[in-house]
């Protein structure tokens, strides 16, 4: 063999391994890259009252509550990455003036509540902070379940379990493992990737009217799929918001249609 070729099989050999290395640390460490959990906490503002609520494998989760007004729903707010449930008093801080009520929910490892974040975790996390409501005596049907970006997950799964008043996702994803299949096209994700929200998947079977909300600028995930998440239900509205980024949750803009969505003459007599 010439030395060339040696040098060639060596290169080529060093890529591979330096690949497979790059997939044991992804397959190791996909957990902190999903979950960036803020840690810091803050005291409660907004005239919410921090709660907490114990989950099914035990944890007991730290959240804030705000009643609403009688006759009013309440807001099931499960906020995105890299966020806590403070960060849903702003998003919701024109809903509570309207009189409604907001449980804004909280993840397992998040803002110092114990446990380490994955999917399972957080629909466990999600299951509580209903029973938390249903233990307050708010019925499934005067529940609004909001989802912000991974919370769009936990917000569509919970949905399909109970009969709430609507749902509404800000920033969603048809799918985890979509978004990183189109971040990382040079990576095997479907084999690496355990977490999977498969929103697109579950949103047939959720009863519930829906409203999806997207920024066109939004450069983490594209405000497609959002596009593609309402032609997957026939219950669905999607409004695209010109020139508004990832952030959309805390634009007025986005309160106000959710507030419009709420007062359509739906739901003074709900659909079957």
């Amino acid at each position: 063999m010439s030395r060339p070729v040696r040098v060639l099989m060596w290169i080529v050999g060093l890529a591979i391994a330096a690949y497979l290395i790059v997939l044991a640390l992804l397959w190791a460490q996909q957990g902190r890259l999903i979950y960036p959990a803020p840690t810091a906490i803050t005291p409660p503002t907004g005239g919410f009252e921090q709660v907490t609520y114990r989950t099914s494998d035990g944890l007991d989760l730290a959240a804030g509550y705000r009643a609403g007004e009688p006759g009013k729903p309440t807001i099931l707010y499960f906020h995105g990455n890299g966020a806590d449930w403070v960060s849903s008093v702003v998003a919701t801080d024109r809903l509570v003036p309207s009189g409604y009520g907001v449980l804004a929910a909280e993840y397992r490892g998040y803002r110092g509540n114990p446990g380490t974040p994955h999917e399972d975790g957080l629909y466990r996390d999600g299951r509580a902070a209903l029973a938390f409501l249903a233990n307050r005596g708010i019925a499934e049907t005067d529940i609004v379940i909001v989802g912000n970006s991974i919370g769009s997950g936990v917000a569509v799964q919970m949905a399909r379990e109970i009969d709430p008043m609507a749902l509404v996702l800000i920033s969603p994803f048809t799918s985890l493992a979509d978004l990183v299949a189109e971040k990382f096209r040079w990576l095997p994700t479907s084999l690496l990737l355990r977490d999977r929200y498969d929103n697109a998947g579950k949103l047939a079977g959720v009863r519930s009217d829906i409203l999806i909300l997207h920024g066109d600028a939004d450069s983490l995930i594209p405000h497609d799929h959002s596009l593609r998440l309402a032609a997957a239900s026939s219950r669905a509205e999607v409004q695209i918001f010109p020139g508004v980024g990832h952030d959309l949750a805390w634009h007025d803009a986005a309160e106000e249609a959710v507030i419009s969505f709420l007062q359509e003459p739906i739901y003074h007599e709900r659909t079957p």
